[in-house]
């Protein structure tokens, strides 16, 4: 297995296990069952249940490919679709614990997946996948070609060092920060507050944690809008991710 370091913008290192050729090649094979099956029962129903056919023979040649297309569409943009909506996993990336990620560190985003998706046609459909193979066995990241040209590569989620150990916080493209003034934090700070507040909140200690916030709010002029410390503590923590990523 093949490490991967990912060097995010708050220059905290963390260390991922790249997904192995077996992982990889499972899920694609359970994904690619799942859009077989997706055809399949359209077809039935369309062409056995309801006779479809007697509906395309009274269209033009055009019409009738660009129906066709349009009710297969969903086998085609299955990867693309599921890795946008899921952040970097399809069903099979689900089951098989693997997940698209950046190698900078940045969440990927649209741009990213499709360009994974649009090489494709190149490193897997080609060849019946040989391409994709060797590139992932080669390549010392263990990227396919997509995930070269798009600056991802794809991790195991199997005993990986998880988020929560470092000073980042999940947030997604929609969230909306609460306290610009976090930026008055240091990377050590936000260190030392996170691993404060998780001691806290296993100890179940209301009152380190109420001395928390009030040094957070004495050192940077927040004042908390939650009223609850518990929650401004985890808002804190996901603004400083938020407005660090995006500076």
């Amino acid at each position: 297995m093949s490490e991967l370091s990912i060097n995010t913008t708050q220059n905290v290192k963390i260390n991922f296990i790249a997904a192995n050729i077996g992982e990889r090649i499972g899920s694609y094979f359970i994904d690619l069952a799942i859009k077989f099956s997706y055809v399949i029962v359209v077809s039935l129903l369309l062409f056995y249940v309801f006779n479809f056919e007697k509906v395309l023979s009274k269209l033009d040649y055009w019409t009738t490919v660009a129906v066709i297309l349009l009710l297969y569409f969903p086998f085609f943009i299955y990867t693309l679709t599921l890795e946008s909506i899921f952040e970097g996993q399809t069903i099979g990336k689900k089951l098989v614990k693997i997940k698209v990620v950046k190698i900078d560190g940045y969440q990927a985003g649209f741009g990213d997946y499709l360009m994974r998706w649009f090489f494709r046609l190149v490193d897997v459909s080609i060849l019946g996948g040989i391409i994709a193979v060797i590139s992932v066995i080669s390549s010392e990241k263990g990227q396919r070609l997509g995930d070269m040209v798009a600056g991802t590569a794809v991790i195991t989620l199997k005993n990986k060092v998880d988020i929560s150990h470092t000073i980042l916080e999940e947030v997604g493209e929609a969230y909306v920060p609460t306290y610009p003034l976090v930026i008055k934090l240091s990377d050590n700070d936000v260190r030392i507050i996170k691993d404060t507040f998780q001691n806290a909140v296993a100890k179940n200690d209301h009152e380190m944690i109420y001395k928390l916030v009030s040094k957070i709010e004495s050192v940077t002029g927040i004042k908390n809008q939650s009223g609850d410390n518990i929650d401004f503590l985890r808002i804190i923590l996901k603004d400083y991710s938020f407005y660090t990523q995006n500076m």
